[in-house]
């Protein structure tokens, strides 16, 4: 058996509310290669209403739009990741592979190789 660490990174802004999480950057991930809100809400089994709320929330808490959003029409609508939501998520995953890549060595120095060993 061996252990292995799972960090999630949640950012909150100065006012304590949330800013970013796994949960926004999925959605985005997945609506920067769907171009819908609509079909990254069924990938996710999530309700559009609230992926619609989780979108505005931390588009105010953060101070900048992470999607524009086109409305039907005779091509339909979308959505697309801006420019600023492109960087915060980008960010946000290089802090979270960097963060993995620390915690993995931390537990290695405090557990060894192999953990059910340590305690014999």
């Amino acid at each position: 058996m061996q252990l292995n660490p799972k960090i999630t990174i949640r950012l909150f802004t100065d006012g304590h509310s949330k800013g970013f999480g796994p949960g926004i950057a999925e959605l985005m991930e997945r609506i920067d290669s769907s171009g819908s809100l609509r079909t990254a809400c069924a990938q996710m089994g999530m309700s559009y209403s609230k992926a619609w709320s989780i979108v505005k929330s931390c588009e105010t808490s953060l101070g900048f739009k992470l999607l524009e959003r086109t409305v039907g029409g005779e091509s339909g609508g979308g959505s697309v990741v801006t420019e600023n939501g492109h960087k915060m998520l980008e960010c946000y995953r290089k802090l979270q592979k960097e963060i993995d890549i620390k915690a993995e060595s931390l537990l290695r120095d405090r557990f060894g190789d192999s953990f059910p060993d340590f305690f014999q």
